[in-house]
């Protein structure tokens, strides 16, 4: 089962075993503001690049392998995992 690591400026901020789980780590940087934020102004910052890490499982990323690739990761992904949250 394969597991992701979710990054914000350069940052772990998350992790989850499926995609949507994985996004909807995006929350925390959403709590962070008091206003409502804005995801393709906070995406479009050169130093948020968020992205997504993908390993071909949880044992995997725990020995330190390598990701199996890089997703980026766009305004509207993460507005559609947090959505699927409210």
């Amino acid at each position: 089962m394969v597991f992701f690591e979710a990054f914000w400026h350069g940052e772990a901020i998350g992790d989850g075993g499926d995609l949507e789980e994985a996004l909807a780590s995006y929350r925390a940087v959403q709590s962070g503001h008091s206003d409502e934020l804005c995801w393709s102004e906070a995406c479009a910052e050169p130093a948020a690049q968020p992205h997504l890490r993908r390993y071909a499982s949880f044992e995997a990323y725990l020995d330190n392998a390598d990701e199996l690739e890089t997703i980026p990761v766009t305004a509207a992904m993460i507005e559609a995992a947090l959505q699927e949250l409210a």
